[in-house]
């Protein structure tokens, strides 16, 4: 039989070693996606399409004073409605698929001055104008609004307002029109699969850089999912 030897040079064996010592390459990382705020289509608010009213603690109505620092700048009264034909609003006692309004409505003081930008050369950017959920609107149906006609007499354009969900958070901001005038209202809805379970410190009003937060019905935060115990 006959013996055959392979002789390897210094070289070879080098190569061998790095090959054989190469380490793996790392698995990338990876990177975060923020989702950027939808804009969503508002509707106008169809006072017809409403039924009876919920009564919660204090009454149909919550109304609060929006305040911010030593002077009340306006009010904020909300309810949450049934749909129309529900004569008596009781959640416990409608169907799980019922759809529940919520609405309020943003009333600015009489005696409010608001700031103004300057012209010419030295313009100032007015601050933003805008009412929003400060927490996931849970139970959100997609369908949403304002009321045009208080837009019209409050800002001077129907079409003032444009509507976003960012991540879950609702958001109405005056983006046209001349201005929120003091003493005019704004009137904003949105619609939940849920029924408030009370009055929460859920919302924020900005006018003219005061940044308020207040309190309004708000349905109740989803449920983890409950996961079978191990065996």
């Amino acid at each position: 039989m006959t013996t055959y030897r392979i002789a390897l040079t210094l070289p070879a064996l080098a190569l061998l070693a790095a090959c054989g010592s190469s380490d793996p390459e790392p698995a990338p990382t990876p990177t975060p996606t923020v989702a950027a705020p939808r804009t969503l289509v508002g509707a106008d608010l169809d006072l017809s399409t409403l039924g009876a009213k919920i009564v919660g603690p204090q009454g149909t109505d919550v109304e609060v004073a929006l305040s911010a620092g030593n002077r009340e700048i306006g009010k904020l009264v909300s309810y949450v409605a049934c749909p129309e034909g529900v004569s008596e609003c009781i959640p416990g006692e409608l169907p799980q698929d019922t759809v529940y309004t919520y609405v309020h409505t943003v009333t600015l003081s009489d005696d409010l001055e608001l700031g103004q930008a300057t012209e010419g050369p030295e313009v100032v950017e007015s601050p933003p104008t805008l009412f929003r959920t400060t927490r996931k609107a849970t139970g959100f149906s997609q369908s949403i609004g304002y009321s045009t006609a208080d837009a019209q007499v409050a800002l001077g354009d129907p079409d003032a307002i444009s509507i976003s969900n960012d991540n879950g958070s609702l958001i109405w901001r005056v983006v046209r029109g001349s201005g929120w005038k003091p003493g005019t209202k704004m009137t904003f809805w949105w619609r939940s699969t849920l029924a408030p379970q009370g009055p929460e410190d859920a919302y924020l009003i900005e006018v003219d850089g005061n940044q308020v937060a207040a309190t309004g019905p708000f349905p109740p935060e989803e449920k983890p999912v409950e996961r079978p115990a191990s065996r």
